[in-house]
């Protein structure tokens, strides 16, 4: 049995999710552990509280691990577990050790595993590309509002935005900010998805449509506003604390997607079933990360690729 940790924000869920779906497609018996989300220490050790938020989507399905399964999986380390997972140490295992806790971008070895505790991200798009359109047909947003239900003001906005973006050319632009400028997470995540980096994108979009319309995307509106005003068609501002949701719901409903180094974006691309669609990504997503192109657009297929200083590779 192969078992998936399941943490973090709404884009990694989801990515845990997909190469639960591409295990369980591969024959294999695969279950997720979802008990990240109910250890309070856990919890206190990151910088913004998460939910799962996987099942707010329709659609989605999977088989949760027992505490019996994954002690049958993980044998003496299980009471190692929680210490080990939770600072996501870095480091590789033993073929034979139980556990294997992600620490580069793509491991091959991943899809050979039969008996495994594994830990990680899995951000690669190469993991789950070949299951992506079978993954946009089962994956449906939910048609009423998570906090308010029924149709509510802003069922009706989003309906209206959705209207808009397939009228135009339009593009999503995501720019993430928020925990981002944290002093813990700054030196990681910070400075990439720059302000040369969204205007090489959006010049890229404007080259090959001229009529491009984007549709800006933020936890840091105001930002946005000061920064960005002139290139935005629109700005969406009403999706917030659980309704956040269709905010990836709207990205997934324009032609194009500009992403920031975010899973939250990344999935608001892969989501868009639009079949000419252009999805443009920093080079990087941490700053611990180096850039090899070739590796990237292997691993990447069909991704556009800018760096932070604005060039496109």
């Amino acid at each position: 049995m192969i078992i998936i940790r399941v943490m973090g924000g709404l884009g990694n869920q989801m990515q845990q999710y997909a190469l639960y779906k591409k295990l369980e497609n591969m024959g294999k018996e695969v279950r997720l552990d979802i008990s990240w989300f109910r250890n309070a220490d856990v919890q206190e050790s990151v910088l913004a509280e998460r939910e799962l938020e996987l099942d707010y989507l329709d659609g989605v399905s999977y088989r949760t691990a027992s505490p019996e399964e994954i002690r049958s999986v993980l044998g003496r380390l299980w009471e190692e577990k929680e210490k080990a997972a939770s600072k996501l140490k870095r480091k590789f295992f033993s073929a034979s050790n139980p556990c294997f806790m992600e620490n580069d971008m793509y491991h091959e070895q991943v899809l050979t595993f039969t008996d495994k505790y594994l830990v990680g991200y899995w951000a690669c798009e190469k993991y789950y590309a070949d299951i992506l359109g079978k993954l946009r047909q089962e994956i449906r947003f939910p048609k009423a509002s998570v906090t308010e239900g029924g149709d509510s003001e802003i069922s009706k906005r989003n309906r209206e935005m959705i209207r808009k973006m397939q009228e135009t050319e339009s593009v999503s632009v995501h720019i993430r900010r928020g925990d981002y400028l944290d002093a813990a997470n700054r030196p990681v995540f910070g400075g990439i998805s720059t302000n040369d980096y969204y205007r090489a994108a959006i010049a890229f979009l404007r080259e090959k449509y001229p009529q491009a319309a984007f549709f800006f995307f933020s936890d840091d509106i105001p930002y946005v506003r000061e920064h960005y005003r002139e290139e935005a068609s629109e700005i969406i501002d009403w999706n917030s604390g659980k309704n956040s949701i269709y905010d990836m719901m709207l990205m997934s409903s324009c032609k194009h997607n500009i992403c920031a180094n975010s899973t939250f974006s990344f999935w608001g691309a892969r989501l868009n079933p639009y079949e000419s669609k252009v999805m443009i990504r920093p080079s990087i997503h941490k700053n611990t990360q180096i850039c090899i192109p070739e590796q990237m657009k292997e691993l990447w297929a069909g991704w556009t690729l800018i760096t932070p200083q604005g060039k496109t590779l």
